[in-house]
C-alpha cells in the first residue's frame, strides 16, 4: 500500500541533517528538525540558509525559490514536534549509542504508521531498530554527502522491515530526485564497503612511504579516471569519519585489510581530521577550504637538461600500447624507431598512428603540417640492431616475463652504454628485466596507460639498482611527452593496479554473495562515489581474463588472503565470458 509522505522530521541538523532538510524542502515537503539545544537549532538554520544563499549567488535558485524552501523548514528542541511526521530521519553522529537513544525518543512521539529511518553509513540498522516498538517500520535511509547534490540513496532493509515500508521509501526517494538502491543490512552497505577499504589501502601506501600522497592522488585521477584522489577524498570525508567506518566494517568481516591504518587514529587524536579542521593528510588555507598549502618536502621538478641531448626513442612491440607510445613520442618531436617481429607489423604501427593523427587534424587538434612532420619521424623495422642509435628504448610487448627478459638480454649489447632501457609492464618485476642486462643501473619501468595517446599517467618505477640520474632522465622524459609522472618502487601492481583491482575483486565477491546485483553495485559506485563507471562495467572493458591475471599477480606478491580471486571471476573466465571483447562478461553485448 502506497503511503503519502507529506511532512518529514529530521533528528540532527549538522552537515547531513541540514542537507537532507534542504533537498526534501526543495521538493515541496514540510520539514521539521530537532536539535539538542537552541544554539544548535540556530546553527542548523544558518547552515541551511547559507547553502541556499550560495545557490542564489550562483543563479541555481531564484530569491523567491530560496524563500519558499526556507519557509517549509522549521526547527526546535522538542521531539514532540515530530508527532505529525510521516517520515522521520535520524541524522545524529555515527555513534551507535547516540542513534539508539534518538530512536527511543522518536518511538515515544511518532505515530504508529510513521516510517522511521536512520542515515547511518556503516552501523547495523537492526541494532538501532530494536530500540523501538516498531522495528518492522524501520529502515536505513543512507544519503550521501553533500545530500542536496549526490543522487544515490541506499535503502537498507532489515530482516523484519515490512515490504510496503521499503516500497514507500523508494517512491519517496525518487520523488525528491534521488536514485535508490535497496540493499540488505550489512555494515558499509554497497558503496562504503567497496570504497573505504580502497581508501584505507591508499592511506597505507602513504604511511609506509611507498608513494607520496600527491603521487597516489595523481595516479588514481589520471590513471583510473576518478574525480578525486583517495587521500584528498579521505580529507574531504573526514579522518574521524573514515576511522569509524573502517572500524565498523572490520568488526563485521574481521579482515586485516579492513583494519584502519594506524595513522588515521593518530591524526584524528591530534585534531587533524581533514578539510573541516584545515589539516589532514594535506594542509589547507583555512578550515573548510579546498585550497591546499604546499608541503615543505614536495619533490623538485624534473630537470629537462638531463635529456637535452636525446633525439631518438626506440619502441619494441606492435600492439595497442606500442602504437600509442609511438604516437606520443613522435608528437613530442622525437625520432621513433618501431621494431616489430616483421617489417609489415611495424609498418602497421605507423599506419595506425597516421589514422589517429588524421582524426586529430579533422577535429582541429593538430595541424596537417605537424602531422606530416611527426609521421616522417617514425621508422618501422624488424631488426633489433636498428635500435642502436636510441637514447631510450621502451619495451611494450606481451605481459610475459620470459619474453621480456629475452628481449632485454638481446638488446643490451646493441645499445650505447649511456642508453636507458625501460619496460611498460603493468605488474611484472622490473628488476628481473634489468638483471639480465649488463647495465641494471640504467633500467627503469615506464608504465604507460592504455590508450597511451590519450591517458595522461605514466608510473615511473625505479628498481633498487636504478641510478638516480636515470630516474631523473625518466621523469624529464615523461614531462617532455606531456604526461603526468608518478614515482613508485618496483612492486607488483605499482600504485593504480594495487588499489584498483582488489576493489574490483571485492565487487565480484559482493555479487557472488547475492548481496546486490551487478547493476545495483555499478549504480551505487557511480552515483555514491562519483566514479565514471561501475566496477562491472570496468571489468568488462578491461577484460575478465586481464582482471583475473592482475589479481592473481597481486595475490602471489602480497600473500594477502583477501586478494584471492573471486571464484565467480575464475568460473566466468573458464567459461569464455571475457567481457566486451567476447560479447559476454557481467553484461551481455550485441
Amino acid at each position: 500500500m502506497t503511503q503519502s509522505i507529506e511532512k518529514v522530521g529530521i533528528v540532527g541538523c549538522g552537515t547531513m541533517g541540514s542537507g537532507i532538510a534542504e533537498i526534501v524542502a526543495r521538493h515541496g515537503h514540510q520539514v521539521h528538525f530537532v536539535e539538542v539545544d537552541d544554539r544548535a537549532v540556530e546553527a542548523g538554520l544558518e547552515r541551511i540558509e547559507g547553502s541556499l544563499e550560495r545557490q542564489v549567488s550562483r543563479e541555481k535558485l531564484t530569491s523567491d525559490d530560496r524563500d519558499d524552501i526556507r519557509g517549509r523548514i522549521s526547527g526546535s528542541t522538542a521531539f514532540e514536534d515530530l508527532s505529525d511526521c510521516d517520515l522521520i530521519v535520524e541524522a545524529v553522529p555515527e555513534v551507535l549509542s547516540l542513534k539508539q537513544e534518538a530512536f527511543k525518543r522518536i518511538d515515544e512521539v511518532a505515530r504508529e504508521d510513521t516510517i522511521v529511518a536512520t542515515n547511518t553509513s556503516s552501523l547495523p540498522v537492526m541494532d538501532i531498530a530494536v530500540h523501538t516498538r516498531r522495528p518492522n517500520r524501520v529502515l536505513g535511509f543512507h544519503f550521501f554527502n553533500p545530500a542536496p547534490v549526490m543522487k544515490l540513496i541506499e535503502l537498507v532493509r532489515t530482516v523484519v522491515t515490512d515490504e510496503d515500508v521499503v516500497n514507500n521509501a523508494r517512491v519517496f526517494a525518487e520523488s525528491i530526485g534521488k536514485s535508490p538502491v535497496v540493499v540488505g543490512d550489512r555494515r558499509g552497505f554497497i558503496a562504503n564497503q567497496l570504497l573505504f577499504p580502497y581508501l584505507n589501502q591508499a592511506i597505507g601506501m602513504v604511511e609506509t612511504g611507498y608513494a607520496t600522497k600527491e603521487d597516489i592522488d595523481h595516479a588514481m585521477r589520471f590513471g583510473a579516471g576518478l574525480p578525486m584522489g583517495p587521500v584528498a577524498l579521505v580529507d574531504l570525508v573526514g579522518l574521524d569519519t573514515m576511522l569509524g567506518i573502517m572500524n565498523a566494517i572490520h568488526s563485521q568481516f574481521q579482515d586485516t585489510r579492513f583494519a584502519p591504518q594506524p595513522i588515521l587514529k593518530q591524526l584524528t587524536a591530534a585534531g587533524f581530521r581533514g578539510r573541516k579542521d584545515g589539516r589532514g593528510f594535506y594542509s589547507y588555507e583555512e578550515p573548510g577550504s579546498s585550497r591546499t598549502l604546499p608541503d615543505d618536502d614536495i619533490r623538485a621538478p624534473a630537470d629537462p637538461d638531463t635529456i637535452a641531448a636525446w633525439r631518438t626513442i626506440g619502441v619494441l612491440g606492435t600492439g595497442t600500447m606500442a602504437t600509442g607510445i609511438t604516437e606520443v613520442c613522435a608528437k613530442a618531436g622525437y625520432d621513433v624507431i618501431v621494431r616489430g617481429r616483421s617489417k609489415e607489423k611495424a609498418e602497421k604501427v605507423a599506419a595506425s598512428v597516421s589514422k589517429s593523427m588524421q582524426r586529430m587534424v579533422e577535429k582541429g587538434r593538430m595541424s596537417e603540417e605537424d602531422m606530416v612532420a611527426a609521421l616522417a619521424r617514425i621508422k618501422p623495422t624488424s631488426e633489433l640492431e636498428d635500435l642502436a642509435p636510441s637514447d631510450l628504448v621502451i619495451e611494450a610487448v606481451a605481459e610475459d616475463l620470459a619474453i621480456k627478459k629475452d628481449l632485454f638480454s638481446d638488446l643490451a649489447p646493441i645499445l650505447r652504454e649511456d642508453a636507458v632501457l625501460s619496460t611498460t609492464t603493468s605488474s611484472l618485476p622490473v628488476i628481473e628485466c634489468a638483471m639480465v642486462t649488463d647495465r641494471p643501473d640504467r633500467v627503469v619501468g615506464l608504465h604507460f596507460f592504455n590508450p597511451a595517446a590519450i591517458m595522461k599517467l605514466v608510473e615511473i618505477v625505479p628498481t633498487v639498482r636504478t641510478e638516480d640520474v636515470v630516474l631523473e632522465q625518466a621523469r624529464a622524459f615523461v614531462d617532455k611527452v606531456g604526461k603526468v609522472g608518478v614515482l613508485c618502487p618496483d612492486r607488483a601492481g605499482f600504485i593504480v593496479n594495487t588499489l584498483l583491482f582488489p576493489y574490483l575483486n571485492d565487487a565480484v565477491k559482493m555479487l557472488e554473495s547475492h548481496y546486490a546485483t551487478a547493476e545495483e553495485i555499478d549504480k551505487a559506485m557511480k552515483l555514491g562515489a562519483g566514479y565514471p563507471m561501475g566496477p562491472f562495467q570496468l571489468i568488462d572493458i578491461v577484460g575478465l581474463d586481464v582482471t583475473l591475471a592482475i589479481i592473481e599477480t597481486l595475490h602471489r606478491e602480497f600473500k594477502e588472503p583477501s586478494y584471492a580471486p573471486a571464484p565467480l571471476l575464475v568460473h566466468m573466465v573458464s567459461a569464455g565470458y571475457l567481457g566486451k571483447k567476447a560479447g559476454r562478461g557481467f553484461y551481455v553485448y550485441t
